[in-house]
């Protein structure tokens, strides 16, 4: 209860969170008007501090990486988009929407016709204004088939897209209720011209103006002066993120002081950070799952056999326990957890059980080695995991051959490109954004290739439900479709976990949305005086 509370407290502190609102979440929480208000006298005493250069030591670049949003994929692009993107919406620690450039989002009784009224004075790194047009030409070239967008499984359903003076008018094919909390995605940063004449030139209205792009090395931004929440973020008078892939090395750079914040601490060493002076561990539960992903359509694994011989070879709760150290919860070979609304948490949860795997082993016919390619980037631990499940499936008789891949080119030569691989997701707003970005079978991230028409229409159908419970319902039969007929195997939901020189900076708050205060850590915090 007290980190929450001390999250809101901060919240309010920022001005994103009035005092009102503030103890009355506190009063929910059990806490009395006394106790709150001193919590809040110690936010408040937390004024954010302007200058100095702001350093992330991160995982998760490449020498490939574009300043192209509509390609972000890794955490560094993630991150550093959020520094100088801005975006149409955002979520918020506590999961609620937050209109950014948009002013308001209202909807048609039919929730088919959802118009975005542009906020005004807002301006782009080059001077220009963001209009409309630029909100909806960002939109279209994110839709388009050709710009290979990760947001693109989420507008498959836009049927049109019009700028109206201030407003865009966006029409859609099926109804859609969580429409808004599609804009929030972290692809779509809102670009002079949607991006269309140098979608890599890193202009947006974000807090800071790129100054440093070296993929695979670096990246940096200093302060946009004409930032138009500038009381809310960008604190620091420049940012900068090291690309620094090697667990080890980033944890001594956050000691030596080259850095202060580090993402994605292994959590076997969690406890040793914890004793370093001045550093202070930041995790969070969230809707993040670390994967195995097979491809359905590609042999021997296009045998849901073969497949669930697979999953039931997998010894989860050792995997919780050796990798993610308890940082995390088992998983059941679905992508949504309790932290979605409307999860169904009556699905059995699926078990080590080699004794059945082998039999379904054989059953499916196959014989030889299966090869699993993993990577120390793929997710804190990936390598040891992938021996661990070396060693459940031998006593199930199906023999696992590891190849260990480099870093670099991880993300763009192995995930989505090889049929058996380990993986990471952060997890998205909603259920529906969540199936549409990964699962649905025009979806460009569906990185298992399941395709299942009878899957798309629930989806379609959930998508214009507005009774929950009935909602629910298909949701949960979407969840037992992916479990028991896809190739998702999810061992378990992760816990975001990072580090920060919490004596030198001010103003982190953990937000279970994603690593890294959601990517807005270099954006919002600040260098102590």
């Amino acid at each position: 209860m007290s980190d929450e509370l001390n999250h809101l407290a901060l919240r309010m502190a920022k001005g994103a969170l009035s005092r009102r609102d503030f103890l009355g979440r506190a009063a929910a929480l059990g806490v009395s008007a006394i106790a709150a208000n001193t919590v809040a006298g110690k936010a408040l005493a937390q004024t954010p501090v302007r200058g100095g250069i702001l350093k992330a030591g991160l995982q998760g670049g490449e020498s490939s990486n574009s300043l192209d949003p509509a390609l972000n994929l890794s955490q560094v692009t993630f991150s550093f988009c959020k520094q100088w993107g801005e975006f149409i919406a955002r979520l918020t620690p506590e999961g609620r929407l937050e209109n950014l450039i948009a002013e308001e989002i209202g909807a048609s009784k039919d929730v088919k016709t959802w118009t975005i009224k542009v906020r005004d004075g807002i301006e782009f790194h080059n001077g220009k204004t963001v209009t409309a047009e630029d909100v909806a030409a960002t939109l279209e070239r994110h839709s388009d088939e050709k710009s290979k967008s990760g947001a693109l499984g989420i507008l498959k359903n836009i049927k049109g897209i019009k700028a109206a003076g201030k407003e865009v008018i966006v029409t859609l094919a099926d109804p859609d209720a969580d429409f808004p909390y599609l804009m929030a995605d972290y692809h779509l940063v809102i670009q002079p011209n949607g991006g269309r004449d140098d979608p890599n030139a890193g202009i947006s209205a974000g807090p800071y103006k790129v100054t440093v792009n070296q993929p695979g090395v670096r990246h940096g931004g200093e302060r946009f002066a004409n930032y138009w929440r500038g009381d809310r973020a960008g604190h620091a008078d420049q940012v900068e993120i090291v690309v620094i892939n090697d667990a080890t090395a980033r944890l001594a750079a956050l000691q030596g002081g080259q850095v202060h914040f580090i993402n994605r601490v292994e959590p076997k060493v969690v406890d040793l950070v914890k004793r370093v002076p001045g550093v202070t561990i930041e995790n969070v539960s969230g809707k993040g799952y670390y994967p195995f992903n097979i491809f359905c359509d590609t042999a021997p694994f296009d045998n849901n056999d073969l497949r669930m011989a697979l999953k039931l070879a997998m010894d989860r709760e050792e995997l919780l326990a050796k990798i993610l150290r308890g940082y995390g919860s088992v998983g059941n070979d679905f992508p949504i957890n309790e932290a979605y609304p409307l999860f169904s948490d009556d699905i059995e949860q699926r078990k080590f059980d080699p004794e059945k795997a082998a039999a379904l082993y054989k059953k499916s016919g196959h014989s030889g080695s299966i090869l699993l390619r993993t990577s120390d980037v793929a997710f804190p631990g990936a390598v040891d995991a992938a021996q661990l499940y070396q060693q459940s499936c031998a006593k199930a008789g199906i023999k696992i051959e590891i190849k260990r891949e480099p870093g670099d080119g991880y993300w763009s030569e192995v995930w989505n490109k090889k049929p058996f691989s380990l993986s990471y997701w952060g997890g998205r707003a909603t259920q529906d954004q969540m199936y549409s970005t990964g699962y649905i079978s025009t979806a460009d991230w569906n990185d298992t290739r399941y395709k299942d028409p009878k899957f798309d229409q629930m989806l379609y159908a959930a998508r214009g439900e507005l009774d929950q419970d009935k909602r629910k319902a298909i949701y949960r039969d979407m969840a037992m479709l992916i479990r028991d007929e896809g190739g998702l195997i999810v061992p378990f939901f992760n816990q975001f976990i990072d580090a920060a020189a919490t004596d030198k900076v001010g103003g982190y708050i953990k937000s279970p949305q994603g690593e890294m205060m959601d990517g807005y850590a270099l954006a919002e915090c600040w260098l102590k005086a």
